[in-house]
Order: structure tokens, then C-alpha cells, then sequence
């Protein structure tokens, strides 16, 4: 092993990988029962976490931070209790460690098992969203890993109260604290350090924005789960119900703009743009959403409150994460298929039809993680999915793909049980 043990990240995942060996025997009993100790302690510790983001808060807004980056920031009293709650969902969800995936007894006699295992030590690597701290330890505490959490200094004061209060409940009930750990340092080479500790990380799981998803492509040595970006589509086909249209759009877009489940481009069936798109972009203003049109969508502008600008190649392919919307007409659900599949990010597409043909279609040929008929884009959601809280959306194709749930934090080993079986 290369890694050069005296560094404080390196000390940091040698403590992990200690810890991991721990818990990965756990039975279920033992790590619900932390996870339940770390629930209480979230509410019970509330106003100290709420205390300590409050200063990030406050740093976040004297930088010029745009407001849903700041949203994303934030921890009121209400969201910590959120937090606590997905917490105790975990408590409730089965144990994925030690199903066996498959299973038979060989022609030869010998007893053959494929059963889920931890991962070991999992790093998460994350932008601006202190819940992801809990959500990302409760998840791995579950299926028995530990975790080393890299969260982005504007988060810095929110992270180190809630991991304080994690490691304190963990070790109340009985697990190694170093099961949860924050990764030392606030510069970039501890990110750097984490991403090159192959041997001691066993997968890292990046969460942020493109740029943050790239560089830890492209740069880490340690094998990594890529969660993508969202920039998803809403297609409104001309067998719509245009109430339910507008209903899904305004949620998918507006409900909360600053996650990567929000819809960011609308196309319309030219069959029916005349009728739907000035109702879409009344709609879209009541909501405070600027539309960056087409020249088709622009073309029925005129009248409507909305707030239209003219769109650019860079808004197809933007991530906006606020009140800002693409918007396009296409000639037919083939044109709206080819459209997102050059600019999605591979996150999540809606179609809104009453047409059984066209939606059995759309669900053919867009090749993304989620494909909604008739509801929101905001429902791509490990919590939503009935999974609990999520570790990511993973847009990749392997291992796991999609809401990452506990199955997803395991692997598998095979058992090949003999009675003096030789070869």
C-alpha cells in the first residue's frame, strides 16, 4: 500500500478501514439501534446544529451566494426534524446485508451462495447540502460501511456540529465513532488526498455540480459511483391533458427549483402550442419562472406576463437550479426524443400524454435513469422511491443506476459451501 499513512486524510480513512471491519458483522438490532440514537440526538441537539449553520449562513449570504445555493445550505429547526425523521425511515428499511442475491446447490453437491456485502469505507465528496452529511451516515451505517464525508467548506460549521452529534451517538450506542468521520482539512488537497487513497477507500461518491462530478472522474484513483447533474425534461405531447400539463410542469420546475430533480427544459408538441404554450407561460410566471424561449415558444409571448428571453445553445445544456426554464417546440415525439438525448444530463425526463402508444415510445427510446409518464420529474427521489434517503442519483450504467437506496451501498461475495468437495 502507497498511501502515506502520517497525512491527517490518510490517518483519517486508516481509522475507517478499522471501523468498517467492525461493523460490517453488526446484525441489524445493533446498527438500528445507533441509527435510532442518532435520530434523537438530532432533535434533542437541534439548536446547536441550527447555531452552527447559521454561520454558514450568514458567511454564505456576506459572499454574494445566490439564493438556492443558499437554500441548499440551510438547516431550520423544521428541515433538522426532516433530517431526524429520514433517519428513523432507515431504522425501518430491511437490512440488505447478508441477502443472498442468489443461490443453488451445483450438480456436484457443493452449496453455492451470491450474498450482499458493505462496500468497507465509503467516501462521499459533496457541495453545500449539510443533510447530505446525515442522509449519506445513516445510509452506510445501515449497510454496514463507514463513511468519510467531504463536504464544501461553505458547509464547514454545519458539517462539524452534525457529524459531532453523529459520532457522539454512534459511540453512545456502542459502535466505533470512526464509522463517521469528517475528512480533515478544508483545502482542496484534502479532497485531493481522499480522491488518491486506493487501498483505504474502497469507492468514492461525488455530489455537487458538473464541475465537481468531473474532476472527481477524472482525477480519482479510488473506483467512483458517478451521481450526475439534473438537467431534466418535460415533454408535453399533443395527446396531453393540458390541466394535468401545467400541473406537472409548474411542480416539476417551481416546486424546488435548487435540486437536481427540477425540471429544467420544457418541449411542446407544435400540435398543440397554440392552445398550451400561452397557458404554460402564464403558469410559468405565476411561479416567478423566467422562460428562455425558442423562437417558436417566444412567438407566443405576446400578452402573456411572462418574463421570455431569448434562449442560447448553453441554455439547453444549463443545470439552472433556480426559476429559470428552457422552453422549445418540436415538430413531433421523435424531435423531443432527440432533443434530450443530446442535451440530458441522463437524469430524469416526464412525458404528459393520454396516448398508451406514445408513451410506451418515449419510455423506449430515452435512455435515462428515470422516465416519468404523466407525473413530475420531482419524484425521481430515494425517499419518494420508497428507499429512504438517498446517497445520490447515480446517471451511470454500472453497479448502480438511478436513486441509490442501502442495496446500492453493498456488493456481493459468493459462499461455496463443500462436504471435502477437491477439483
Amino acid at each position: 500500500m502507497t498511501n502515506d499513512s502520517t497525512t491527517p486524510v490518510t490517518q483519517a480513512a486508516h481509522r475507517a478501514r478499522t471501523a468498517a471491519a467492525a461493523i460490517a458483522p453488526l446484525p441489524r438490532a445493533a446498527k438500528d439501534a445507533a441509527l435510532a440514537a442518532v435520530a434523537d440526538a438530532l432533535d434533542a441537539r437541534t439548536a446547536e446544529i441550527v447555531e452552527a449553520n447559521a454561520k454558514d449562513i450568514a458567511k454564505a449570504r456576506a459572499a454574494g451566494t445566490p439564493d438556492a445555493i443558499v437554500d441548499r445550505l440551510t438547516l431550520t429547526p423544521e428541515r433538522v426534524r426532516a433530517i431526524a425523521s429520514d433517519v428513523r425511515d432507515i431504522v425501518a428499511l430491511p437490512d440488505p446485508v447478508g441477502e443472498v442475491v442468489r443461490g443453488s446447490t451445483l450438480p456436484n453437491g457443493i452449496d453455492l451462495r451470491q450474498v450482499r456485502v458493505p462496500l468497507g469505507v465509503v467516501g462521499i465528496i459533496y457541495e453545500a447540502r449539510p443533510n447530505v452529511t446525515v442522509d449519506a451516515a445513516a445510509l452506510c451505517l445501515k449497510s454496514g460501511n463507514a463513511v468519510l464525508l467531504r463536504g464544501s467548506s461553505s458547509a464547514y460549521e454545519s458539517n462539524t456540529a452534525l457529524v459531532a452529534v453523529l459520532r457522539d451517538a454512534v459511540a453512545a450506542a456502542g459502535l466505533p465513532a470512526d464509522a463517521v468521520q469528517l475528512v480533515p482539512g478544508e483545502s482542496r488537497d484534502s479532497v485531493t488526498e481522499l480522491m488518491r487513497a486506493r487501498g483505504l477507500v474502497d469507492v468514492l461518491i461525488p455530489r455537487g455540480g458538473a464541475s465537481l462530478i468531473k474532476n472527481v472522474v477524472e482525477n480519482s484513483t479510488v473506483p467512483v459511483i458517478e451521481t450526475g447533474t439534473g438537467n431534466c425534461h418535460v415533454y408535453v405531447d399533443a395527446a396531453a391533458d393540458l390541466d394535468m400539463a401545467v400541473d406537472i410542469l409548474v411542480n416539476s420546475k417551481a416546486q424546488r427549483p435548487s435540486v437536481c430533480n427540477a425540471a429544467e427544459t420544457l418541449l411542446v408538441h407544435a400540435g398543440i402550442a397554440d392552445v398550451f404554450v400561452p397557458r404554460a407561460l402564464d403558469a410559468l410566471a405565476d411561479a416567478g419562472v423566467t422562460v428562455h424561449a425558442d423562437t417558436r415558444i417566444a412567438a407566443h409571448a405576446e400578452g402573456s406576463k411572462a418574463t421570455v428571453v431569448a434562449a442560447t445553445e448553453e441554455d439547453w445544456e444549463t443545470e439552472y437550479l433556480s426559476y429559470d426554464i428552457a422552453a422549445a417546440v418540436v415538430d413531433d415525439l421523435d424531435a423531443a426524443v432527440a432533443h434530450i438525448r443530446r442535451y440530458s444530463s441522463g437524469h430524469t425526463e416526464a412525458i404528459v400524454t393520454g396516448s398508451q402508444p406514445a408513451a410506451r415510445r418515449f419510455t423506449q427510446l430515452v435512455d435515462s435513469t428515470t422516465v416519468a409518464v404523466n407525473a413530475s420529474t420531482r419524484f425521481t427521489d430515494g425517499g419518494q422511491f420508497g428507499f429512504g434517503a438517498e446517497i445520490g442519483i447515480s446517471t451511470q450504467k454500472l453497479h448502480a443506476r438511478g436513486p441509490m437506496g442501502l442495496p446500492e451501498l453493498t456488493s456481493t461475495k459468493y459462499i461455496v459451501t463443500g462436504d471435502g468437495h477437491t477439483r
